[in-house]
């Protein structure tokens, strides 16, 4: 079993990533090998539109010189992917959306749609700023589609969203202990999902 793990946000300490880190540890709980990718420290730009993945020959593979494509083919032979990104202004991180799209556009033929033959699981787990009523009811309803894109890769596909500790000054130590107890259990959620995903 082969696992890929990636902090889509642009922190590496916030609680984006620690979630990320609980990713990591639960995928690695299960013997599986595991690769665990900060997302914002690689040369990153979005589909260039080179085209050389609709050759027939080429497809499945993205050819773009760059710190990506060498982490593309690392995802699409892997049995699973693991991705945790904040929400930003409604929409996931524009490092995210860049990976989304240059992983899906060169597993797609004109001809015939989707190529892939393998099978990736996948865990994708937001993180917010607002409610997670809020974001389910108002905001994920926008997102069907590009998380529609995920069920290409032939696998489970599971989705799940979890409220940031956003300290503020008028806060009293009892609220901010409680902000604590909740993100503790949603670090054991993440762990729980991605071991499950890895199996």
């Amino acid at each position: 079993m082969k696992a890929v793990v990636i902090n889509a946000g642009p922190k590496r300490r916030d609680h984006n990533a620690q979630l990320a880190k609980s990713s990591l540890k639960g995928a690695e709980s299960t013997g599986a090998e595991v690769e665990y990718v900060d997302l914002y420290s690689l040369d990153l730009c979005g589909c260039m539109n080179c085209t050389i993945c609709k050759k027939e020959e080429k497809v499945g593979k993205c050819y773009w010189k760059d710190e990506v494509s060498p982490l593309i083919e690392r995802i699409l032979d892997a049995d699973c992917l693991l991705i945790t990104v904040p929400i930003f202004f409604t929409e996931p991180t524009s490092h995210y959306r860049a990976l989304i799209e240059r992983l899906v556009y060169c597993i797609v033929s004109y001809k015939t749609g989707n190529t892939f033959k393998g099978k990736i699981n996948v865990g994708l787990f937001y993180t917010l700023n607002y409610s997670v009523e809020y974001f389910e009811k108002s905001v994920r309803p926008n997102l069907k589609s590009s998380e529609g894109l995920l069920e290409m890769f032939n696998g489970e596909v599971q989705i799940h969203s979890f409220r940031s500790i956003t300290k503020r000054e008028s806060e009293e130590s009892d609220e901010l202990d409680e902000k604590e107890k909740l993100f503790s259990a949603d670090l054991d959620k993440v762990f729980e999902i991605s071991a499950e995903l890895c199996k």
